[in-house]
């Protein structure tokens, strides 16, 4: 670990530098640009400059600066209950929450509204705030001025899961009564991880009433409450307009939502009663929605559903009719009861609706067990065939294991999940669906194995639900105006376990084992039936070039190893031994260029680093068409080989540096095929791996974004650049770990290896941009492992 301080501006700022291996190492003009995959972590006291805290992670995983994550959801993190309440009752008052004041701006974010709203808590609108009254009913949902349907039905289907599923969200500590301070929580799950969301209770309210969801019971808010606390989440209650119940069901439980066309019967599975019936026994959430074909949204049709409009599935049940009908007598009849959530009379008119005949079809004690409610309230019966006849699609959310109690899931089996968090980067890994083969490969790669064949079957096939969903959709969209991108994902099959990365020419002449559609919904969920074995995921965007951060989530029957496809950074040699090959050609090249060092070198026989630029760029101008090698590039070049610091190269010294240009020259101009100067960004890490490197994701991100230009591109001195500095690194760490995997650097060695690659000084140019002075302090010691 090594320490530095800087001082100036606003006061003493404590730098500290870990190596944690040489997939660490990155230029440092990525320093301010957020882009230091090094293990640099930097604590401040005075004046911040905005960093924050920055580890470096294996993988595609970004780290956190990079990612960008929303300062709002870090500031949410932030927020601890128990310290809000505290502070509230020592100081006698009533919190309001800061990051999500009570002002149009947390309403609204397209537009303004015409009428001002008035900000009022429960206990100002009605006397005995409660915030549940009988507990949690489906009937508490009342759709307000609010195009939020899709929320209001996940709430729905969660208050008809016997699971507790409400409790669970909303802590036993959101009370009105004892120690009241105007601060309430929940759970929420967001990409993998359960937030705690803390809110004020005001509540936009016109005329004394609530503008958006309520509860049938007017002093209940815990449904007012919780959707205020998801309109945080999301930046504003504007960003829920539109969506399906899938999104909140999966924000709500952690679970894992199934999408079914209704339209498509030869993609459904044969027995899709029974599926949505073993569903709802164990507990999952369904919802359906109609597509608004031709007609305006939530346009009521004449049987009385509402299109483009989100209905949950509140009970799925068979009956037998017992009427006096020879006939319809010991008949079965698969009845569905469904609940639109504006909680009114817009229900089902057909058969089995509220006030139809087919009741008396059934008995007493059938009709009890139903819970017939015969009232306008948005809930009604209609039978399976009718459900496939008017609705278009069925969303179910099974339960993830980590939600299922102990007592539900008894007896039941369980899905294992392995979950992945990931980006997609223009010039790095964004390489678009298979349509692209020449970047389709530079894709995330993601290893899982299917171990063990499904239990209960004698196919031998294993089945495995692969999981592919972006991130912050919503708040992006209000932030930059950046829509959903069009995504899906690939199988493969692989011979071995953990394989490298796979490059083009796997994808060239292998088929797939099994694929996604592809769809511009926040989540593309696959159910597929594979042979044991290993295989590897490719999630990607449809068109390349498009960033965006997501996860994965991959179920199985039993635990399986799964990872990201990587490989550790080195220098193992050439893979082509033809690339060693001395031609005629090259004798004569060499020739001529020895005259001309020289002749540059004058009496002393050896060149410092502007000589060696002269030298160079006198051969090699006349090759490329460019403006010749930099002074970084030919300082970092004699670095590489100056290993007594002298400032100079002999000419032996220059003969080996003579060679590794001739090999890179060859590499850049097999990549060059167009012969414009340049190559490809999503071709660098091939072209490294043709000099004999292997490169991690991690560091593959840095040097694209160090060394290609915005369009991606990679000029011959970048990638000259490039490798001269790949080498000299691997050469310093694999001379100083002596054959093991871990390099002990003292603090004057660590400097040394810096200055050698323009690293100290140019972190001094950016310093003295904030007006800071560098100078080190305390330990003096860094490892690299």
């Amino acid at each position: 670990m090594s320490t530095f301080m800087t001082t100036g501006g606003g006061g003493m700022k404590v730098i500290q530098v870990s190596s944690s291996g040489f997939d660490n190492w990155a230029d440092p003009e990525m320093l301010l640009g957020g882009e230091w995959p090094g293990g640099l972590t930097i604590t401040t006291t005075g004046d911040s400059i905005g960093m924050g805290k920055i580890r470096y992670k294996k993988g595609w995983k970004a780290p956190e600066l990079r990612r960008k994550e929303s300062p709002k959801i870090l500031r949410i993190r932030s927020q601890k209950f128990d310290e809000i309440k505290k502070a509230c009752l020592e100081q006698g008052a009533l919190w309001e929450d800061p990051d999500f004041p009570a002002n149009d701006r947390s309403v609204y974010y397209s537009y303004s509204p015409g009428q001002s709203f008035e900000w009022k808590r429960p206990t100002e609108i009605c006397e005995e705030s409660r915030m549940f009254v009988g507990g949690a009913s489906r009937f508490d949902i009342v759709q307000g001025d609010l195009g939020n349907c899709w929320f209001l039905a996940a709430l729905a289907s969660m208050c008809a899961s016997k699971q507790g599923l409400i409790e669970k969200i909303i802590s036993p500590e959101n009370v009105f009564t004892k120690d009241y301070v105007g601060a309430f929580h929940f759970q929420i799950w967001q990409y993998g991880r359960w937030i705690d969301v803390c809110i004020d209770d005001r509540l936009p309210t016109l005329n004394g009433r609530l503008v958006f969801v309520h509860s049938a019971n007017t002093n209940e808010f815990w449904s007012a409450l919780l959707e205020k606390a998801y309109a945080k989440v999301n930046g504003s209650y504007e960003a829920m307009v539109g969506g399906c119940a899938a999104e909140a069901m999966e924000d709500f439980t952690g679970g894992l939502c199934e999408t079914f066309k209704l339209t498509n019967p030869k993609k459904l599975p044969p027995n899709l009663f029974m599926v949505m019936r073993k569903a709802s026994e164990r507990n999952s959430l369904l919802g359906c929605t109609i597509d608004a074909v031709g007609m305006a949204l939530e346009s009521e049709l004449a049987n009385g559903l509402i299109i483009g409009h989100a209905y949950s599935i509140t009970d799925v049940k068979q009956v037998e009719l017992s009427g006096n009908q020879a006939e319809v007598y010991g008949r079965k009849e698969n009845l569905i009861r469904i609940r639109n959530p504006w909680g009114n009379q817009y229900e089902w008119k057909g058969a089995w609706g509220d006030n139809s005949q087919e009741w008396q079809m059934l008995s007493d004690t059938d009709r009890e067990r139903l819970d017939i409610r015969k009232e306008d309230d948005g809930e009604f019966w209609m039978t399976f065939n009718d459900f496939m006849a008017n609705f278009h699609n069925l969303e179910i959310c099974h339960l993830d294991p980590t939600t299922l109690s102990e007592e539900s899931a008894a007896g039941k089996r369980k899905w294992e999940m392995s979950l992945h968090d990931g980006s997609w980067r223009k010039r790095v890994n964004a390489g678009g669906c298979r349509n692209f083969l020449d970047t389709f490969w530079t894709n995330p790669q993601y290893y899982f194995e299917v171990t063990d064949p499904d239990e209960g079957d004698d196919d031998n096939m294993g089945s495995a639900i692969i999981a592919v969903m972006q991130k912050e959709t919503r708040r992006k969209k209000q932030m930059t105006g950046q829509d959903l991108l069009t995504v899906g994902y690939m199988i493969y099959k692989v011979k071995e376990p953990s394989p490298g990365p796979l490059d083009m020419n796997f994808f060239k002449y292998n088929g797939s084992a099994g694929k996604s559609t592809f769809t511009n919904m926040r989540e593309v969920v696959g159910r597929h039936k594979l042979d044991p074995g290993h295989y590897v995921l490719i999630p990607c965007t449809f068109q390349p070039n498009e960033e965006g951060d997501f996860i994965i989530r991959i179920f199985t029957e039993k635990a399986n190893n799964s990872s990201e496809v990587d490989e550790d950074t080195g220098l193992l040699g050439e893979n082509d031994p033809q690339k060693r090959v001395i031609t005629e050609d090259d004798v004569s090249e060499e020739k001529n260029i020895r005259e001309l060092f020289k002749k540059t070198a004058g009496d002393d026989l050896e060149v410092d680093a502007f000589e060696l630029r002269s030298i160079l760029n006198s051969h090699f101008q006349k090759e490329f068409t460019f403006d010749g090698f930099s002074k970084e590039t030919a300082r970092s070049m004699l670095a590489m080989l100056d290993i007594d610091h002298s400032g100079k190269l002999q000419y032996e010294e220059f003969k080996n540096l003579w060679t590794e240009l001739r090999k890179w020259k060859k590499i850049f101009k097999e990549f060059d095929k167009d012969k414009n100067g340049s190559f490809n960004s999503y071709e660098l890490r091939d072209a490294l791996n043709s000099t004999g490197f292997r490169i991690s994701n991690s560091t593959f991100r840095c040097l694209v974004m160090r060394y290609s230009d915005r369009n991606g591109k990679i000029y011959f001195d970048d990638f000259v650049l490039c490798a001269v500095k790949m080498k000299t690194m691997c050469d310093v760490f694999n001379e100083m770990c002596a054959g093991g995997k871990t390099a002990n650097f003292c603090l004057d060695e660590e400097l040394l290896l810096l200055i050698d690659q323009g690293i100290v000084s140019k972190y001094i140019v950016q310093q003295s941009k904030l007006e800071r002075s560098f100078s080190y302090m305390e330990k003096n010691t860094a490892t690299s492992t």
